[in-house]
C-alpha cells in the first residue's frame, strides 16, 4: 500500500525511469498500491485433484489442478450463463455434491462477518442462472447434502427453497423480530467473539433443519448516534442526526437465552433438542455429522472453562454427552473453533497438558489417544484423514515467530511438510493429497505455491512477483527480532525496525508499537509483521522520519503455552503494561537509543495496553497513541471480557485495574482516536476515560472520526488517521 514515485527522463519519448530508494508515501500505503494478490476463496472439489476459485478478474469461477496449479476448467462464467444475467459477483459456496453454486451479489455488511446479499442459484452443467429468493436479500444460505434445496434467513426468520419444485420458497420460522429474537444467525456477541456467523445446518439426509435459536428480548440495548458524513454520505440524517441501536450485552450484564430446534421438512414438525445447558450458557456451534438421526451441539458455560460436546438426535431430541473439556481457567475460543469433526472421529485440540496439543476421539466420545506431543502449540488444524489415520495441522514447531505444516501419522510419527522458515499456512485437497502452502516472511510478501501430501513443492500458483518488484524501488528499513529478560526474569521476544541508513553511532527515538491481547502475536516471521501489517511498511514510513520501531510480545500473547497466555487471568492490563515498560526500560540502555524520546501506541486491545502502560507508574514514554481503546471492562461484551476476567461482581479487584482509574497517573503526551460508530469497543470507552483525565488535569488530543467502525476506514479515513499518529510522534518526540 505504498506509492511509487516516478521521475521523467524523457518525457517527450514518454520514457519514464523509477529511481531507487524512494521514500514510502502514507497516501500509497493507505491507497492499497501494494497490497498483496492472494487467491481468494478457494474450495477444495471432491475429486481430491482439483479447487476451485474466483478469477483474477472476478469475472469466472474457475476449476485448477493441485498438481500443476493450471487452469483445468470454467464452473462459472458471467457472460455465459442461461437465464438471468449478472455483471459481477463477490463469492460463491458450492453444493456439497459439486453440481450447483451459490453466487453472492449486492453484498451489504453487517458486523465483522455477517452480511446479506442477493444469491442466484446456479447449474454448473446447464449454465442456468436463476434467483434464489424473489422476496428480498439472504443472509448465510446452507445447501442440504445432496443440493437440491437451500436453507437461509431474512429478517431473523428461517426460509427453505426447494429446487426440485420449482424454487419454492416457505418460511420455516415466523418468530423473529429485530433486537428480540433471531433464528439461524448468531446475535452480536455470539458472532464477534465465538468466531461464526452461520448457526443452520441439514441433517444428513437432508430431512431436517437444524437451528440455533437466541432470544435477545432482556439483553440491554447499545445506541450509536449517526450523522450524515461522507464516503458514504448518509442523506437521511442531514439535518438531524439518528440511532442505530442493537443489542450489546455488556460485562456481568444478561445474555441472550440459547436454545437449539429442529424441523422435520415433510411433515412440518418443529422440535426443541434437549440439550443440557446453563441457564446462561452458551452454544458456539452446531454441526452435522453423516448419521441423519445425530447433530452434534458444542455447549459453554459461562466461565467457559467447560466445553461440552453433545450427540443430539433431531427426532427423539435425545442429547448424550459426549467429550467434556473443563479448565481451571479457561478453554480458548481458538480451541473450540478448531475442532474437527470426521466421518467416525472427532480432533480435538486442547491445551490440559500446557501446551495445545491435538487428542483423537471416536465419534461416539471415547478417547483413542494424544496425536502430538512436546513444548509446542498446534495453531491451526487442518484435518483428519480417516483412511491412513494422519492429522493434518499447523504449529509452532520451532519457535514461535514461525509456523510450519505438520502430519502425524496413526504410528506417532511426525513430518514437517513446508520447506521454508517463515509463516506457513495450508488448504487441503479432500483426500489429503495435495494443498495450497501460503508462505511468507518479515521480509517476503505472500507466496503461494501447490504441494504433495509428502510435502514436496509442486508448482509456484502465486509468487506477487509484481509486489516484489515495486518494494525493490524503496529503501526498506531492516527487521531483526531480538530477546530480552525483564526485572522479574521473563524472556520477551521483539522485533525492532530500523532506518535502512541506521547510524550506530546515532541516537534515535523510539515508538513502540503493541497489541497484547491474550492469545495474539505481533512478533511473527511473516509478511503480516507490523503495526498496520504489510511487512512493516507503515513502520517503514515512520523509520524514514528518523524513528527505530519496537515491538514485543509480552505475557498473555500466544505462541508460547497456556501458562505463558494464562498468566494474565483476572487481571487484563496489569502484566501486559509492566511487561511494555520494562520494554522501554531496556531500550533506553541500548547506545544507539534516545532514552528521553521513546512512545507506544496501539489499537484497540493494544490502546488499552498504551493508556495502561502510559499509567503503570514508571513514567518511561513519552508520547503515546490510543485507537478505539477498551478503558473500563464493566463497558466490554459478556462473551469476551468474563472469559478473561469472569464477571465484575466476582472480580471487583480485577476490573478495577484499567486506565480510568489510572487516569490521574497518566504521563506523557497523549492522542486518543475512536470512531463514533464503533459498535465493538464502543466511544463510551473513550467518553468515560477522557472526563476522567479532564477530572486529573491531564492534557490530551482526540480525533473523533464520524460514522466510522472499530476499523476507522471509509474514504480518506484511515490516511487523515495515520498520519495524525505519525505527525503527533515527530511533534513530541523529535
Amino acid at each position: 500500500m505504498k506509492k511509487i514515485i516516478v521521475m521523467c527522463a524523457a518525457l517527450i519519448m514518454g520514457v519514464s525511469t523509477v529511481i531507487a530508494g524512494n521514500k514510502l508515501s502514507l497516501k500509497d500505503i493507505t491507497s492499497g498500491k501494494f497490497a498483496p494478490k492472494g487467491l481468494g476463496s478457494i474450495t477444495a472439489l471432491d475429486d481430491g485433484d482439483t479447487y476451485a476459485q474466483v478469477s483474477k478478474d472476478g469475472k469466472k469461477i474457475v476449476r485448477y489442478s493441485f498438481r500443476t496449479g493450471k487452469q483445468t476448467d470454467v464452473l462459472f462464467d458471467v457472460d455465459n450463463t442461461v437465464g438471468e444475467k449478472i455483471s459481477s459477483f463477490e463469492d460463491y459456496i458450492m453444493s456439497l455434491d459439486g453440481s450447483k453454486l451459490l453466487i453472492q451479489t449486492k453484498s451489504r455488511k453487517i458486523y465483522r462477518r455477517s452480511f446479506t446479499a442477493v444469491y442466484y442459484i446456479y447449474n454448473i452443467g446447464s449454465r442456468k442462472l436463476e434467483k434464489l429468493s424473489d422476496y428480498g436479500p439472504q443472509q448465510s444460505p446452507v445447501w442440504s447434502p445432496d443440493g437440491k434445496q437451500v436453507a437461509f434467513v431474512r429478517d431473523n426468520n428461517i426460509h427453505l427453497v426447494k429446487l426440485l419444485y420449482g424454487n419454492a420458497e416457505s418460511q420455516v420460522t415466523k418468530d423473529g423480530k429485530k433486537n428480540e429474537l433471531i433464528n439461524g444467525i448468531p446475535d452480536w456477541v455470539n458472532e464477534e467473539e465465538f468466531g461464526f456467523s452461520t448457526a443452520l445446518t441439514f441433517n444428513a439426509d437432508g430431512t431436517m433443519i437444524c437451528w440455533i435459536k437466541y432470544n435477545e428480548a432482556a439483553v440491554q440495548q447499545y445506541s450509536l448516534e449517526m450523522f450524515k458524513g461522507s464516503n458514504p454520505e448518509k442523506k437521511e440524517y442531514a439535518e438531524y442526526p439518528g440511532a442505530y441501536t442493537y443489542k450489546y450485552p455488556k460485562a456481568g450484564q444478561v445474555n441472550s437465552k440459547v436454545a437449539v430446534y429442529s424441523y422435520d421438512i415433510q411433515s412440518h414438525q418443529t422440535r426443541k433438542l434437549q440439550v443440557p445447558l446453563d441457564a446462561d450458557g452458551y452454544i458456539p456451534r452446531l454441526f452435522a455429522t453423516k448419521d441423519a438421526q445425530k447433530m452434534i451441539v458444542y455447549t459453554f458455560n459461562r466461565h467457559q472453562n467447560q466445553l461440552c460436546l453433545y450427540a443430539v438426535n433431531p427426532r427423539s431430541t435425545v442429547a448424550q454427552l459426549l467429550i467434556k473439556e473443563t479448565n481451571e481457567k479457561y478453554v480458548p475460543e481458538e480451541a473450540m473453533a478448531n475442532i474437527k469433526i470426521t466421518g467416525n472421529h472427532i480432533l480435538f485440540p486442547s491445551d490440559r497438558d500446557g501446551y495445545m496439543q491435538l487428542y483423537l476421539y471416536s465419534l461416539n466420545g471415547n478417547l483413542i489417544k494424544k496425536l502430538t506431543s512436546g513444548n509446542k502449540d498446534v495453531t491451526d488444524v487442518y484435518g483428519y484423514d480417516e483412511t491412513t489415520g494422519n492429522a493434518y495441522y499447523q504449529a509452532a514447531g520451532k519457535n514461535p515467530m514461525n509456523r510450519e505444516v505438520y502430519v502425524t501419522g496413526k504410528n506417532g510419527k511426525t513430518q514437517c511438510l513446508t520447506d521454508r522458515e517463515g509463516w506457513n499456512s495450508g488448504t487441503f485437497s479432500k483426500n489429503f493429497k495435495y494443498f495450497i502452502n501460503v508462505w511468507s516472511d518479515r521480509n517476503t510478501p505472500y507466496e503461494y505455491s501447490t504441494y504433495g501430501g509428502n510435502g514436496k513443492r509442486i508448482a509456484v500458483v502465486n509468487d506477487n512477483a509484481e509486489l516484489k518488484s515495486r518494494l525493490k524501488e524503496y529503501n526498506l528499513p531492516t527487521k531483526e527480532f531480538f530477546t530480552f529478560k525483564t526485572s522479574e526474569g521473563v524472556t520477551l521476544n521483539g522485533v525492532m525496525v530500523k532506518p535502512h541508513d541506521f547510524d550506530p553511532g546515532k541516537k534515535y527515538p523510539v515508538i513502540m508499537w503493541q497489541y497484547s491481547g491474550p492469545g495474539s502475536q505481533q512478533v511473527t516471521n511473516s509478511w503480516s509483521l507490523g503495526s498496520m501489517g504489510q511487512g512493516c511498511l507503515y513502520d517503514g514510513y515512520l523509520a524514514d522520519r528518523g524513528f527505530i520501531l519496537v515491538c514485543v510480545d509480552g505475557r498473555g500473547t500466544g505462541g508460547r503455552g497456556a501458562d505463558f497466555m494464562k498468566c494474565t487471568y483476572l487481571k487484563l492490563g496489569d502484566l501486559e503494561s509492566k511487561d511494555q515498560v520494562e520494554t522501554a526500560q531496556y531500550l533506553a540502555t541500548l547506545p544507539y537509543v534516545d532514552k528521553n524520546n521513546i512512545g507506544i501506541w496501539g489499537w484497540s486491545f493494544g490502546g488499552f495496553n498504551t493508556l495502561m502502560s502510559m499509567s503503570e507508574g514508571r513514567e518511561v514514554f513519552k508520547a503515546g497513541v490510543a485507537v478505539a481503546p477498551p478503558t473500563d471492562w464493566r463497558y466490554y461484551d459478556t462473551v469476551y471480557t468474563e472469559r478473561y476476567m469472569r464477571t465484575p461482581n466476582e472480580n471487583p479487584g480485577g476490573y478495577d485495574i484499567n486506565p480510568i482509574n489510572r487516569a490521574a497517573k497518566m504521563h506523557g503526551n497523549l492522542l486518543i482516536c475512536h470512531g463514533l460508530a464503533d459498535d465493538n469497543v464502543h466511544p463510551q470507552n473513550t467518553f468515560e476515560y477522557t472526563e476522567a483525565l479532564v477530572q486529573a488535569d491531564k492534557d490530551f488530543r482526540m480525533n473523533i472520526y464520524t460514522n466510522r467502525n472499530h476499523s476507522i476506514y471509509g474514504g480518506n479515513t484511515r490516511n487523515h488517521l495515520l498520519r495524525q499518529i505519525a505527525d503527533f510522534f515527530v511533534e513530541y518526540m523529535k
